[in-house]
């Protein structure tokens, strides 16, 4: 049976490139996503074409697993093309199967059309009926077939693909970054709020879209600039084209970028991530003072949030974990029992860091407690004295709908159980969460969505 663990997770990672030199875009495109692998392990695909070939010349592979795992040499090598999208997904919406691997890939009358989605579309149901009465059929069970089917269609009233996805984006409600491949062209679209990240880069000749910053560097590219909430970039052989056709209200940038879901080197809508978990470290250290020997925190994303509360404290930053990257993802183990035993197997404490010492533990985030009640017990089995733990994020009261992994209110403790309650149940000494007005700081004042915290949804 499938079991989620004690963790948020990203929906997906989208990546494109557009060359006017004769580059195999798949490799790049491979070296591109496996960057964004950490915004999802379920499923990879790549979609690419010769631009300066036969319209309709376009080749694709997609399979279950790591980026690795499903692009062999003799997989990656057989895809050629200067143009292409790649897709890394970890499922929110739809089933975990090959039938909902991205990019989104089909022949219409007006051509053909690739689709690569980060997100998740509050009004895709009404869609999918409407386009089911139709008469299209769906292979898959995702939001991102719905907004391929709904582009195409319109693409057959449409002068060019510009203009269907903008009709298109106008339509559908809720977070996303898209990427579309035409024969020609690579489109992509972010959403009106910011919720989803989406930035362009260049690698010599080509252009490049991506999810991070982190993905172009990767590659030995330059990060030029994020598409701008509501933005419609297009690249062809002429070059970068912008239209802003959307009406933009207010931004909602989603949060959990700079606390958890983004690689600590990337940088979106101009903050960067190292320095925004700095600050929300340094926040909690303000707000939480304790007296302690040590602070630490949980790989990976917890060790920046504690080495900023480190500064601003005073107590020494040490790692007092060592994490082992070889153990297999821990919320596919088929029972709770497993799942725990994962939890060691993955995390090991080092016990001379925290033997007989006062400990200030930092975490990302408590969604069900288990995995933070797991380590303070091998802490305290490794001798540690006191365990006082900061986490750099709200309680979560409310799910997410745009796309990120927050379970439904009966699986979130914070819905259950007050601040004290929380801290006798996973057994530390002292528990802090950050706060809502420490966000602005954290993030230099870039307005962010909160709902997740307090049920302030912006869409």
């Amino acid at each position: 049976m499938y079991q989620r663990d004690d963790k948020l997770h990203e929906e997906c990672g989208v990546f494109g490139v557009w060359s006017l030199d004769d580059i195999k875009a798949a490799q790049m495109i491979y070296y591109g996503l496996i960057a964004l692998q950490h915004r999802g392990q379920e499923s990879a695909g790549i979609v690419v074409c010769d631009s300066k070939g036969p319209i309709g010349n376009i080749m694709s592979h997609k399979g279950m697993g790591l980026v690795s795992e499903v692009f062999p040499p003799d997989k990656l090598n057989g895809l050629r093309g200067n143009l292409g999208i790649g897709h890394v997904r970890y499922s929110t919406s739809g089933a975990s199967c090959v039938e909902n691997a991205q990019p989104i890939f089909f022949n219409y009358s007006k051509g053909t059309l690739a689709l690569a989605h980060n997100g998740n579309i509050t009004n895709a149901g009404e869609m999918r009926k409407k386009l089911q009465e139709e008469g299209a059929v769906f292979n898959g069970t995702t939001d991102s077939e719905v907004i391929a089917y709904q582009i195409a269609k319109e693409r057959l009233k449409s002068s060019c693909i510009e203009d269907a996805v903008s009709k298109v984006a106008t339509k559908i409600k809720g977070g996303y970054a898209l990427l579309i491949m035409s024969p020609q062209k690579l489109v992509g679209v972010r959403d009106p709020w910011g919720l989803k990240p989406l930035c362009i880069g260049k690698v010599g000749t080509a252009y490049v879209l991506a999810s991070e910053s982190a993905a172009i560097t990767a590659v030995g590219g330059t990060l030029l600039r994020d598409v701008e909430p509501g933005e419609i970039v297009s690249i062809t052989r002429e070059g970068l084209h912008s239209e802003h056709r959307m009406e933009v209200k207010n931004r909602a940038h989603c949060v959990f970028e700079y606390i958890y879901f983004a690689r600590l080197d990337s940088t979106i809508d101009g903050i960067s991530v190292y320095d925004a978990r700095i600050r929300g470290g340094m926040s909690l250290a303000r707000r939480y003072p304790v007296e302690a020997d040590v602070v630490t925190g949980v790989p990976e994303s917890g060790l920046t949030a504690a080495v900023g509360y480190a500064k601003e404290s005073g107590i020494p930053f040490l790692p007092a974990f060592y994490k082992n990257s070889y153990v297999g993802r821990t919320f596919i183990k088929p029972s709770q029992e497993e799942r725990t035993s994962a939890v060691h197997m993955k995390l090991n404490i080092l016990a001379n860091v925290v033997k007989d010492k006062r400990v200030v533990l930092i975490d990302d985030s408590i969604v069900r407690g288990t995995t933070i009640a797991n380590l303070i017990v091998m802490m305290r089995e490794a001798g540690a004295k006191e365990v006082h733990v900061r986490i750099s994020s709200p309680p979560f009261l409310y799910p997410c709908y745009y796309g990120t992994d927050v379970p439904d209110n009966s699986e979130l403790i914070a819905n259950e159980y007050s601040t004290e309650e929380i801290r006798k149940k996973i057994g530390a000494d002292s528990l802090g969460y950050m706060q809502l007005d420490d966000f602005e700081d954290m993030v230099n004042g870039l307005p962010v969505c909160q709902a997740c915290f307090n049920n302030n949804y912006p869409v």
